[in-house]
Formats: structure tokens, C-alpha cells, sequence
């Protein structure tokens, strides 16, 4: 928690990650590599998002920074997708990431935010009809969902996870995001259920807070499989350390991701919603398994 108090602070990720090997210092040498792996992603991910510190803020200029809350499964796309909007122009943005219905619950407590990028759109018409939006937004892509597992698994993989229940015993945690605050969450417990393996998993299930946590756990070994979102399957840092395989989108409900702008929003924040309709925006999604 201190690193995460530090790195909200402005300090640099190389300090936080001192003060956080500081206070690992107790712990067994195979929690502190994997808690590691965690904090490493979770710093690339965050940078790569578009998250800017105090200081930078203040570089940006007088004009302010366009202020996105987005999903968690969002994290890979925008840490393509910031940096290529803020390209060439004085706009900036700053991303806060988490999972739907969490950043909902903190945008109604007063989250600073001017456009929400919903992992589905439920929580997104929620802001519309407490009258928090001018409007209804609009759909900006449907995601898709894979069975994860860490690269040296040998759990086969078939889009069908006939391999996942032939290999049941295998697994003694599979992961997959809280289905209450989650979106992609649901969909997995609706695959399982689909598919006749709730039964044989419920009982191996952690839950990530969002779905970034969820593929945490998958990549670090912490749970042997999952259900993640391909986004977040396709994330560089992951190349090597994990495997996966879509899911057939008919197994689960569709996962479509609206976006709605808050009535506060600024002109940095118009531009980015408008960016994210665009042909380069719409690029870039596609190449993460957006549709």
C-alpha cells in the first residue's frame, strides 16, 4: 500500500520499488518474486496508461489535462492510445484505472473524471441516468474473453477448454475478476456455467478486484489458469509469460464497452472522446481483440 501511496505521490518508480523491497524484506524469497512480478506490471501498465505525476502535470501547461476513468482491461490499449492522441498537440491526459462499477461508485463520490471508458455498458448508462452525462455516450468496442495460463503450463488449450477440464486436477486456483464489480467477471462465471465446469471450479476460485489483477495472478503463477479479456492477453510486458485461447464469443453475453462524457468535461476531454471514434484509435483497438 505505501508503494501505491508513493507512486500517487509523484515518486518515481524506481523509488517505489526500493521503499516496497524495504518493507519485503521478511517475506520468503518466492512471495517477494512474485509479489515483484506484480508490482513490476502494475508500474508498466500505469506508466504506459497515461498516468502523469504532479510534476508533469504542472510541464503540461495551463491547460488541463483530460481526466479518464477507465477499465482495467483498457490498460495495454491506452498506454498505446494516450501517447498517440497527445502527440503533436498541448492536450494531455491522465487516466485513472479500475473496475466499472468501483470507478462508477468513486465518480458518484467525486472522483475527478470527465469521461468514463466502461468495460460494458450498464455502468455507464448508470452515470447517465443519475444525470451525471449530457448524453448516453456510445458504444466504442465489444471485447472478447480467453483462458489464460501462465507459458509453462501443461494444460492444453482448445477454445472449447476441453484441456482445462481434462487437466481439472492441475488447477488448484483459477482466476477470474469479481463478477460484481466486473463485467468480463460475469461473462467468465457465464463461460464456466455454460461449459459445466462451475461446479468442478467454484471451489478454486480467486477473485481479482478488476481484471487486471485477475491476469496478475494467471502471469505471476499465483492462480495455474483464467479468464481474462484478450486485451490484456495481447499486453507486450506478457508476451513470454503467459499463453492463451479465445473463447467462442456465443458462450457469453456480448461484452459491449460504452463511453460517456461527464457534464464537467473540458476541452481536452472532448477531444479525446472524439479521438477514440477515429480510424487510428479504431487501429489500434482492433489490434487488442476489440471489435
Amino acid at each position: 500500500m505505501k508503494a501505491a501511496f508513493l507512486y500517487a505521490l509523484g515518486a518515481s518508480p524506481r523509488s517505489v520499488l526500493r521503499v516496497w523491497i524495504r518493507r519485503r524484506s521478511g517475506v520468503s524469497p518466492r512471495r517477494r518474486v512474485a509479489a515483484a512480478g506484480l508490482l513490476h506490471l502494475a508500474l508498466a501498465l500505469q506508466l504506459g496508461a497515461g498516468l502523469v505525476s504532479p510534476a508533469s502535470a504542472q510541464d503540461a501547461g495551463a491547460s488541463r489535462p483530460a481526466l479518464i476513468a477507465a477499465a482495467a482491461n483498457l490498460q495495454p490499449v491506452l498506454a498505446e492510445l494516450v501517447p498517440l492522441f497527445e502527440r503533436g498537440q498541448k492536450n494531455r491526459v491522465r487516466v485513472t484505472i479500475g473496475s466499472s462499477a468501483n470507478l462508477v461508485r468513486q465518480i458518484q463520490q467525486g472522483l475527478p473524471a470527465e469521461l468514463f471508458m466502461s468495460a460494458d455498458e450498464d455502468f455507464a448508462l448508470r452515470l447517465a441516468d443519475a444525470g451525471l452525462t449530457p448524453d448516453r455516450g456510445l458504444v466504442y468496442a465489444t471485447g472478447r474473453l480467453v483462458l489464460l495460463v501462465p507459458a509453462g503450463s501443461p494444460l492444453a488449450l482448445d477454445p472449447q477448454l476441453r484441456g482445462l477440464k481434462s487437466g481439472l486436477g492441475q488447477v488448484q486456483k483459477f482466476s477470474i475478476a469479481n463478477p460484481e464489480l466486473a463485467p468480463y467477471g460475469r461473462a467468465a462465471v457465464q463461460v464456466l456455467q455454460k461449459l459445466d465446469l462451475w461446479p468442478a471450479l467454484r471451489g478454486k476460485i480467486v477473485l481479482g478486484e478488476n481484471m487486471a489483477q485477475a491476469t496478475q495472478y494467471v502471469s505471476t503463477g499465483a492462480a495455474q489458469a483464467g479468464i481474462t479479456a484478450l486485451s490484456l492477453a495481447l499486453a507486450p510486458e506478457l508476451a513470454t509469460r503467459v499463453r492463451y485461447v479465445l473463447i467462442p464469443a456465443d458462450l457469453h453475453a456480448p461484452v459491449r464497452q460504452r463511453m460517456v462524457l461527464l457534464k464537467n468535461a473540458g476541452p481536452a476531454a472532448h477531444a479525446f472522446y472524439e479521438f477514440l471514434q477515429s480510424p487510428p484509435a479504431k487501429a489500434v483497438l482492433m489490434r487488442y481483440g476489440y471489435v
